[in-house]
């Protein structure tokens, strides 16, 4: 059984310029896709039924979105054919790295092709929207530059770069994030271009640390660290990254991170690896 990739994903600022009527928040944000991936395998069914074969501990089969990712394909493609659905599991799940949006966003791009559906991008991306708001951007495929919630996307041409990704053990809470009255949600909007992702911030950032010490440690630890081009949290947390120019930069400042915290080595993709799987 072939295996397939589904990519974390950085957001490099994330700025909250207001909300909508229906409690949504407006942002701008830049997406980028890493190399440190989820894997996820099919195996077609001729009996229609979809089925988790390796279930998530704390997350049941009819929340987890490859399923209802499947699910929704299936029916709004009219498909008869069902599938046994393998992930392998590595991005950290509540670390806003965006793990769960990108299985279903994977599942979507293989099942499109596995089920000889040959939908285009933006049909997918539509599909994908009704799960939730950051599967798009995986669909998508290139580095992005998001308005609205998320699903307004164009394309960003971003410098080579490596990233030390850091995971506190900690549960952060975006609904109770974004709810807080500490949250700026008036930040000025940005054009593109121009404009550089090193004049950003993530509003939610300082929100985090606040709430969660764990979150502001790693954010200082990193940015007492040599050669780093960028460092910010990403999505509501908790993973924290610096960004660097060399895979070497970003391996040396890794073998000096204190024990006991979850860390990765991870190269900055130009597109997602999927890219070429639709039209």
């Amino acid at each position: 059984m072939q295996f397939y990739p589904a990519p974390a994903k950085l957001n490099l600022f994330l700025h909250i310029i207001g909300r909508r009527d229906d409690g949504y928040h407006l942002l701008q944000t830049i997406f980028r896709f890493i190399d440190f991936n989820d894997r996820l395998g099919f195996n077609l069914r001729s009996d229609g039924i979809i089925q988790l074969q390796t279930p998530l501990t704390g997350v049941s089969a009819e929340q987890n979105l490859c399923v209802r990712a499947a699910k929704l394909l299936q029916e709004k493609g009219r498909v008869n054919q069902g599938v046994d659905i393998y992930l392998e599991k590595h991005i950290p799940m509540g670390g806003g790295l965006g793990g769960g949006s990108s299985d279903a966003a994977t599942t979507l791009i293989i099942l499109n092709h596995l089920w000889g559906l040959n939908w285009d991008r933006d049909s997918l991306m539509e599909l994908g929207l009704k799960l939730g708001a950051d599967i798009p951007v995986f669909i998508y495929g290139d580095s992005a530059f998001a308005e609205g919630v998320g699903e307004k996307l164009s394309t960003v041409i971003l410098p080579n770069a490596w990233y030390l990704v850091l995971t506190p053990a900690v549960n952060v809470s975006t609904a109770q994030v974004f709810a807080s009255n500490e949250l700026t949600r008036d930040t000025i909007p940005i054009t593109i271009p121009p404009f550089s992702i090193y004049d950003g911030h993530n509003d939610l950032e300082s929100v985090v640390c606040r709430m969660y010490s764990d979150v502001a440690k790693c954010i200082d630890w990193l940015k007492q660290l040599n050669n780093t081009t960028l460092v910010a949290m990403t999505g509501s947390g908790s993973s924290v990254f610096a960004e660097f120019e060399t895979e070497a930069q970003a391996k040396e400042a890794c073998h000096r991170l204190p024990d006991g915290i979850n860390a990765v080595v991870a190269k900055g993709l130009a597109k997602h690896p999927l890219r070429d799987f639709y039209r």
